[in-house]
C-alpha cells in the first residue's frame, strides 16, 4: 500500500513545485484535480488531452519525481439542475475520463451528483428521509429519471476508455453511504447493458462516514464484498463530545465555526488513532485493496504543511506490512 495526496490543497502553486514537495515528503503517489469543485487545476485538462507533447511532459515530470498518478479528481455535480453547471461539470468529467489512460491512470474520482427534486427545480435537493411522501417521489425521480440513466451512459464511456469511476460518498449528493453506492452501481450497470466487472464503484473516504454514524471498517467490508473498493481517501473527523450528543451530527454550520460545530475534519490521527486506522488498513487489504491512501487535508486547526506532514508520519506506521517469512503453523 502506498501513501499519496489529493493535490487540491496545493492550489495556486506551480505543478513542478508540488511534485518536488511530494517527493521530498516521502509520498509515492499524487491525485490531480482537473476541474469542477476543486477549483483551478495545475494545467488546462482539455489542452493536455489534445496534445501528446503535453501528456509526455506531465508523465516525464511524474517519473522524474518518482510519483505514481493515482487518479484524476473531478468532484462535481454533472446532474445539477442548472444546465450551465451540469454541462461544465460533465465536460470536466468527460475530459478526465479520456485523459486518464493518456497520463497512465485508470481512476476518476468524483461525486454521484444530486439533481433537483423535480424538472422545475433550480437547486439540488438532497433527501434524507422517505416521509412525507413528497420525499419518496423526489427519490424516485432522482434515481430513475436522472441518475441511473446518466451513469448508465457514463459507464459505457469509461468502459470504452479502460477507466473506472470511484464515487466519493458524500452527504449532499444522492450517493452518500455504502448502500447507495452499491445500489447505484448495480442499477446503472444493469441499465448500461455492460457485462463483467462493474466500472462504477467507491472512493472510500472515512471522514464522511464518521459523522453519519457509519463504521468505515464495516463499510470497507461491505464495499469489498460487492467488489467496489476502487479507491481510498485518507481524511479524519473529530466528533465533538459536547455538541454531537446535544444536536446530532447533521450540522450545517460553517466549517470555520470550530467551537460550535458537532464535528470537524482533522488530520489523520487527530480524530481517530491507530485503534481505528490500523484495523481499517487491514480490512482494505483483506478485501484486495492494496493501492493508494490518498491524503486529503481539510484540517482548519493545522496549516497545510503541518497537517500533511503529520498525516504522512501517522499513516506510514499504519500501512507497514511485513509478511512472515514462514507461517508459524508450518
Amino acid at each position: 500500500m502506498k501513501l499519496g495526496v489529493m493535490a487540491a490543497l496545493f492550489a495556486g502553486r506551480e505543478f513542478e513545485d508540488v511534485l518536488a514537495y511530494c517527493a521530498e515528503s516521502g509520498l509515492e503517489a499524487i491525485e490531480i484535480p482537473v476541474g469542477a469543485y476543486p477549483g483551478k487545476p495545475f494545467f488546462e485538462p482539455a489542452r493536455v488531452l489534445a496534445s501528446k507533447k503535453k501528456q509526455d511532459t506531465i508523465k516525464s515530470m511524474l517519473k522524474e519525481y518518482g510519483l505514481e498518478l493515482s487518479g484524476l479528481a473531478v468532484h462535481g455535480n454533472p446532474v445539477h439542475p442548472s444546465k450551465k453547471i451540469a454541462r461544465e461539470h460533465h465536460e470536466a468529467f468527460e475530459t478526465a475520463v479520456k485523459l486518464c489512460p493518456k497520463l497512465g491512470t485508470t481512476t476518476v474520482i468524483t461525486f454521484s451528483g444530486c439533481p433537483g427534486g423535480s424538472r422545475s427545480d433550480k437547486t439540488p435537493n438532497w433527501v434524507t428521509c422517505p416521509w412525507p411522501p413528497d420525499y419518496s417521489d423526489i427519490l424516485d425521480y432522482q434515481w430513475n429519471d436522472v441518475l441511473v440513466p446518466y451513469w448508465a451512459k457514463q459507464a459505457k464511456l469509461v468502459k470504452r476508455h479502460g477507466v473506472r469511476v470511484a464515487w466519493e460518498a458524500h452527504p449532499g449528493f444522492t450517493v452518500y453511504n455504502p448502500d447507495t453506492i452499491i445500489r447505484m452501481s448495480k442499477a446503472a450497470m444493469k441499465a448500461s447493458g455492460l457485462k463483467g466487472k462493474p466500472v462504477l464503484g467507491a472512493n472510500l473516504d472515512p471522514s464522511h462516514f464518521f459523522w453519519q454514524g457509519i463504521d468505515p471498517i464495516l463499510a470497507a467490508r461491505e464495499l469489498g464484498e460487492a467488489g467496489l473498493l476502487f479507491y481510498v481517501h485518507a481524511k479524519d473527523t473529530e466528533l465533538d463530545r459536547y455538541q454531537g450528543p446535544i444536536n446530532g451530527y447533521l450540522d450545517a454550520r460553517h466549517y470555520t465555526d470550530l467551537t460550535n460545530r458537532s464535528w470537524n475534519f482533522r488530520t489523520c490521527g487527530w480524530g481517530h488513532g491507530h485503534d481505528f486506522w490500523k484495523p481499517f488498513v487491514s480490512q482494505l487489504r483483506r478485501y484486495g485493496y492494496d493501492g493508494v491512501l490518498s491524503i486529503e487535508h481539510e484540517d482548519s486547526l493545522m496549516s497545510i504543511d503541518e497537517g500533511l506532514q503529520r498525516a504522512i508520519d501517522f499513516l506510514s506506521e499504519a500501512i507497514i506490512y511485513e509478511p512472515p517469512a514462514e507461517p508459524w503453523w508450518t
